[in-house]
């Protein structure tokens, strides 16, 4: 597999995640579409898990898990779908407690290190409940990124503390938000995993988050883009995918 922290360190440019859904609109769509995200130049690849109830994702992706998972798509089959991909980059999952929890946490990271899945993120599994999976994780070299929001300093600098992979920085919420800059200079100064933030869907969104952290990610604008094109999406993804990390690479 690829270390995650290699998305971070070409030329020390700002890096691009790129999510995908498994299975939408095919399986042999998004191995397709997985090529073009690599030929693109994004840093690092994104694969979500469709599962039945993605309560931390956007509608776009819960209803991409939903044409999934009617296509009958499951874990073995993206597992033997990543094992065949020549990977470029560092790949990742994005899924939930559940799919993982009813595969074996054993069995499930020993397939990530057979697929060479560098990283999970499992957001409805809390930052102090999720000890189990990362030492199980760990045994087969895989990193649980944690997921935080911008609302305090406190919890900012106890979660990044232990964090590892990236900080995966979720959308401005809460009462007592505290920005992204200043969010961003509080994760800083507690640890040197690299801090990423997902945007909305245009170029110039990507570039005033990518002013302040380490990467960018791309989430429901790919899937956006997919569900309106389907199996034809290639010249409509590659198009927006080279625009957006041309943006991003260009910020220092």
């Amino acid at each position: 597999m690829i270390d995650i922290k290699t998305a971070f360190e070409k030329q020390k440019q700002k890096a691009v995640v790129a999510f995908i859904t498994a299975g939408d609109p095919t399986l042999q769509d998004t191995e397709r579409y997985i090529e073009l995200l690599q030929e693109s130049g994004v840093d690092a690849i994104e694969i979500g898990i469709p599962f039945s109830d993605p309560i931390a994702e956007s509608h776009f992706i819960q209803e991409a898990d939903l044409r999934a998972l009617q296509n009958g798509v499951c874990p073995d089959d993206i597992f033997n779908l990543l094992e065949k991909i020549d990977k470029k980059v560092p790949f990742i999952f994005m899924t939930y407690a559940n799919p993982v929890f009813f595969y074996g946490y054993e069995r499930f990271f020993s397939r990530c290190q057979q697929a060479g899945v560098a990283g999970i993120i499992i957001p409805d599994i809390p930052f102090e409940e999720n000890a189990e999976v990362k030492e199980i994780a760990k045994k087969y070299g895989v990193a649980v990124l944690d997921m935080v929001a911008p609302v305090s300093e406190k919890r900012i600098q106890k979660v990044c503390q232990q964090a590892e992979g990236f900080v995966y920085l979720l959308s401005d919420m809460g009462t007592f938000n505290i920005g992204l800059e200043s969010a961003v200079k509080n994760a800083k100064q507690v640890t040197a995993t690299p801090i990423c933030k997902e945007f909305d869907s245009t170029v110039e969104d990507a570039v005033k988050i990518a002013q302040y952290t380490d990467g960018v990610i791309i989430g429901s604008a790919i899937v956006k883009i997919i569900a309106q094109h389907g199996a034809n999406a290639d010249a409509e993804l590659k198009k927006y995918l080279n625009s957006v990390v041309k943006a991003v690479h260009s910020v220092k």
